[in-house]
């Protein structure tokens, strides 16, 4: 697995403290596919110094690069995944929780539609997830 000191300077990004500290908590945190908001407030403490605005300005790069991924799910937050590769996603809407969906995608897999040339594909799902519906 490559370091992410490497992942970083792949992508020409400057491997510096804060940028390293934030990819490695959405590389921790993946399957909560956290936000800006949850990402500060946990480094904030190692490095009092960090700001909102910082964390925010790093993940659009990270996403520009290809780092990690947006995700607009909820329609009221951007949350971030450090899982590039095509998959969906699922909100459950009594617990919050988003979780990541393999399934077969036929328009994830091609790469034109109607002579579009097809950039990226975005899949969410939204209802009740079944440790929600094991407990009704």
């Amino acid at each position: 697995m490559k370091t992410l000191n490497n992942l970083l300077r792949e992508k020409a990004i400057k491997p510096t403290y804060q940028r390293l500290k934030i990819l490695e908590y959405v590389r921790k945190y993946i399957k909560k596919h956290p936000t800006v908001e949850m990402i500060y407030e946990e480094l904030r403490y190692d490095i009092p110094t960090i700001s909102m605005t910082t964390v925010y300005n790093t993940l659009k790069l990270f996403s520009e690069k290809g780092l990690v991924d947006g995700i607009f799910i909820t329609g009221t937050e951007i949350r971030f995944d450090f899982n590039t590769e095509p998959h969906h996603h699922f909100l459950c809407r009594k617990c919050g929780r988003i979780l990541d969906i393999s399934i077969r995608c036929p328009f994830a897999e091609g790469k034109e539609i109607d002579e579009h040339q097809v950039q990226e594909v975005h899949g969410y799902f939204k209802g009740i997830c079944k440790t929600c519906n094991k407990r009704l």
